[in-house]
């Protein structure tokens, strides 16, 4: 190395060079290759920092996963019910107060319901829980006796009958014992009043919290964001309300014709109908069918009749009156995608992603058709995947017209 801080070029005294090698003969002459010290160093510690930051960023992310969770339920929650609180604003309500009207509604409707048919939920909900085994083993016995096999019913309904003293077993080994269980419930508790708090800041200082968030942003760039949030609003919001709305009235009509005709435990399987009707695509429906008529085939078979009758006649109702009227603000989903958001968001964040999925595919979804360029389709295309309607048969056209081909010739 020369004084001056710069390499020296690597000399070879060990014999002569390539240059004198016979041809056809490979040659011994080594060649060094040499780091600056300067650019190493920098490089040792932009590795260093970067293992640094991934370590900091992924400890931080495991203690904060659940509070930005959390945030974003608050979030979801905020923007399902703007369209409300931007209604009762431009009646002259401050923003505040707007919100804190919708959240009093709420909690005065859940309060008012827990007060009417809290109760015979939570009884009927504790002997279906206990009548369960039972009705197991009866749909064992109907299915050995239809179909001449030999299901043990036995086995199964041990492996389900929970007695107190095996649930406390599991909270002491699976739930940390009685302290544990508390515990975990006071967590809930706490996250559940994180969640109403955020989602109280984020309705009533949107205006507030758009502009903190703009400031940070180029021009152009406002613009896009103020924008993504509207239809956030206006589609994942009104889709959220729609869907609380419709389930409402499926699971009211469910609960009073299941009370008309005597079914088993008559409110959890009408909430379950309704929530099930709205909330899970595609099957859902089925699902809320197929459900109560279980319970209902042991104790009178001809309710099974009245209730398939029943979900028929409303879901045309449902479909061609309600819905149009309810969601007529609000975008239409694809089933298969909001089967599909429905199972990414359970495999994302459990139980809840599934009931978040939805939304926030709508909000993608809505994103998408807003700023995505979409073309034009060839006419090929179009044609051949245009819808049929009717019985549309082109081979006997094509046959026509060759027939009077050959007979013009």
């Amino acid at each position: 190395m020369r004084h001056d801080g710069r390499m020296s070029e690597p000399t070879s005294h060990a014999g002569p060079s390539s240059t004198d090698s016979p041809p056809g003969e490979s040659s011994d002459s080594v060649t060094y290759v040499a780091f600056h010290p300067r650019w190493l160093r920098r490089a040792m510690i932009v590795v260093i920092a970067a293992v640094i930051a991934w370590q900091v960023i992924n400890w931080s992310w495991g203690h904060l996963a659940g509070f930005l969770f959390d945030l974003l339920l608050a979030w979801l929650a905020a923007i399902s019910f703007d369209p409300v609180v931007t209604w009762l604003t431009r009646r002259g309500l401050r923003r505040g107060l707007a919100t804190g009207i919708v959240g009093a509604a709420l909690l005065v409707l859940t309060l008012a319901f827990m007060a009417v048919f809290g109760a015979v939920l939570a009884q009927q909900a504790a002997d279906l829980f206990v009548a369960l085994p039972l009705l197991v083993t009866q749909a064992f016995a109907w299915v050995n006796g239809t179909f001449n096999t030999t299901f043990d019913a036995g086995t199964l309904a041990e492996g389900i009958n929970i007695t107190p003293q095996e649930f406390l077993g599991y909270l002491q080994t699976y739930g940390g014992g009685i302290f544990g269980f508390l515990t975990g419930f006071m967590v809930l508790i706490f996250r559940g009043v994180t969640v109403l708090v955020f989602a109280f800041y984020f309705s009533a200082d949107a205006p507030r919290i758009k502009r903190w968030i703009a400031h940070w942003l180029p021009a152009q760039r406002q613009v896009v964001f103020l924008n993504i949030w509207d239809i956030s609003v206006q589609k994942a919001g009104g889709f959220v309300i729609s869907k609380l709305a419709l389930a409402s009235i499926s699971a009211a009509a469910h609960v009073l014709f299941f009370w008309i005709i005597g079914v088993p435990y008559w409110l959890p399987m009408g909430i379950f109908a309704g929530l099930t009707s709205q909330f899970i695509p595609t099957f859902g429906t089925y699902l809320g069918v197929i459900v109560p008529g279980f319970f209902a085939a042991f104790h009178e078979p001809l309710d099974i009749v009245w209730i398939i009758l029943f979900a028929v006649v409303f879901q045309q109702i449902e479909s061609y009156v309600l819905t149009p009227k309810i969601a007529r603000q609000t975008m239409d989903i694809n089933s298969g995608v909001a089967l599909a958001s429905v199972f990414i968001g359970y495999a994302l964040f459990g139980p809840m992603g599934a009931i978040i999925g939805i939304p926030l595919a709508a909000i993608v979804i809505a994103i998408l058709d807003a700023y995505g360029q979409r073309h034009d389709l060839h006419p090929d295309v179009e044609r051949k995947t245009a819808p049929v309607v009717g019985r549309q048969r082109t081979k006997p056209r094509r046959r026509q017209s060759a027939t009077s081909e050959g007979d013009g010739g």
